[in-house]
């Protein structure tokens, strides 16, 4: 519906897949490349793949250029906490431009922006340059927030968390198949008859290669909502334009989106931890060769193929019976049993102990990343962009303080400190209990009264009335009464049982 004052509105477009009233797929087929929704959620988790593949490249081969660039412990630290820092600065950025210009554009500029610094990783010469390449490379990251804001766009609420548990869970893929990748493409090269402190250099165009040749893909086959792109909408007047400094006050006032930001720190950002470290941890203590090393290592990423998905699915399953009390438990649950299996993770010394822990522990803390974004898209309507990059941000604040409190330099040991780290994820999970939504309620409480709080009132909230009075506010409303399904069973029979015998003549 095109806002008050605007152009009429185009005749409405014909789609592949069942839509609600926002246009958006109430059905996920992975099968399905029909435009818009299914092939957007395609460029996304590839996208974001070639972005992690790009930023974890290294990781496999540290043993080589640890050699070659005479890094020390504390350099490879360094430099590990610098591929994921600096993508904190950038996902808040990228979900505001998400919010103003629309996930296309910005997912492929920050992708073309960043590869640059893949192609300059081969010529690193010092211990410096190294952390600088890391670092710069390490914002293409952002492109998760993108992604998953792309995919709240594009699926309505009752299989959203899929969509966001799948192309994310996809996309982290890359942490994995970079440890598998690399070493061979290196062994490869090496083959060919480089030198090894040549051979892995060259490896580095490949990721590099691919991260811009998904970029490409994106800008020319991407778009940002079910009807169009932003500046299209725009254009016609049927989405408004809104202010960068409304939208980030809109998100930052939220309390939701920070809890969820620290406790997805413990989830996603010990992900990226163990991509860091895992390799090398396996490599150092168990004396393995650098391909079995890696092997293992991937084995680590390459369960988001399942996992992530699987805590998305997860969500929508317990939401459909218990709404979105369903969604906080079972994160809450889901996520402590991660930090449970990480604990034991650092205390066995058997190495096929340790690797059947460890996939074990995957598996929880990876479907925690999943289980999380089968909330976000319910904190903000108008601000889902900077909702989802707080959340993305303290993925990678928990990452950056885990690395440097337990595994920079030498004052633990890399198994006492995958213990504390487990122990931080059992602490950090905690704050979900205090996540209340007045229609929902929360995981130990109900909505705030007998009344229950309406769907409308929460979102339309976000909406001053003068910017009601111009109908900006009307895909909030759509948003709202879409949302209803959060109530689950229990709440839902309550209402109609309500509206029923207020209906019902008195005797």
């Amino acid at each position: 519906m095109a806002v008050q004052g605007g152009a009429p509105a185009a005749q409405p477009r014909k789609f592949s897949l069942p839509v609600d009233s926002e246009h958006k797929s109430t059905k996920f087929n992975i099968f399905s490349v029909a435009a818009p929704h299914m092939r957007t959620f395609h460029l996304s988790w590839i996208s974001f793949c070639a972005c992690f593949v790009s930023s974890f490249a290294a990781a496999p081969l540290l043993p080589v250029i640890r050699d070659n660039l005479n890094l020390t412990d504390t350099d490879i630290g360094n430099a590990g906490i610098a591929s994921v820092s600096g993508a904190v600065f950038a996902r808040i950025m990228m979900g505001s431009a998400c919010d103003l210009v629309g996930p296309r554009l910005a997912s492929a500029s920050l992708i073309l922006i960043t590869s640059p610094a893949v192609y300059l990783t081969s010529i690193a010469s010092s211990p410096a340059s190294f952390f600088l390449v890391r670092f710069f490379t390490g914002f293409s990251l952002a492109t998760f927030v993108s992604t998953q804001f792309w995919m709240s766009s594009m699926f309505s609420s009752t299989v959203v968390g899929t969509a966001n548990g799948v192309a994310g869970g996809w996309g982290n893929l890359g942490g994995g198949a970079t440890q598998l990748i690399m070493p061979y493409v290196f062994a490869i090269i090496e083959q060919i008859g480089a030198t090894k402190f040549t051979a892995w250099r060259i490896a580095f165009f490949i990721p590099a290669i691919f991260q811009t040749l998904s970029a490409f893909a994106v800008l020319m086959l991407g778009e940002d909502t079910p009807d169009g792109n932003f500046g299209e909408l725009q254009k016609t007047g049927e989405k408004a334009k809104d202010k960068f400094s409304t939208v980030v006050y809109n998100g930052a006032k939220n309390y939701r989106g920070w809890i969820l930001a620290l406790t997805y720190g413990y989830c996603f950002g010990v992900e990226l931890t163990i991509d860091n470290i895992i390799a090398n941890y396996f490599y150092d203590r168990f004396n393995l060769n650098l391909h079995t090393a890696g092997i293992i290592a991937a084995s680590f990423g390459l369960a988001n193929l399942f996992s992530r998905p699987y805590g998305g699915i997860l969500s929508d399953v317990v939401a459909k019976r218990y709404g979105m009390r369903g969604r906080l438990w079972a994160l809450w649950l889901v996520q402590t049993l991660g930090g449970v299996f990480c604990v034991i993770l650092g205390l066995v010394q058997s190495l096929s102990v340790s690797i059947a822990i460890m996939i074990i522990f995957s598996l929880f803390v990876q479907a925690a990343c999943g289980l999380t974004f089968g909330v976000v898209p319910f904190i903000s309507r108008r601000s889902l962009g900077v909702i989802s990059g707080m959340t993305g941000a303290g993925g990678n604040v928990g990452s950056v303080l885990t690395q440097l409190i337990f595994f920079r330099g030498s004052r633990y040991s890399k198994e006492k400190g995958i213990s504390l780290m487990g122990v931080m994820i059992i602490g950090c999970t905690l704050p979900i209990v205090l996540i209340y939504f007045p229609q929902w309620g929360s995981m130990l409480t109900g909505p705030a009264s007998s009344k229950i709080a309406s769907e409308e009132e929460y979102y339309l909230s976000e909406w001053t009335p003068e910017e009601k009075a111009k109908g900006y506010h009307l895909a909030a409303l759509k948003f709202a009464d879409n949302s209803r399904t959060e109530r689950g069973k229990s709440l839902s029979k309550g209402t109609a049982d309500a509206a029923s015998a207020s209906a019902s003549p008195h005797v």
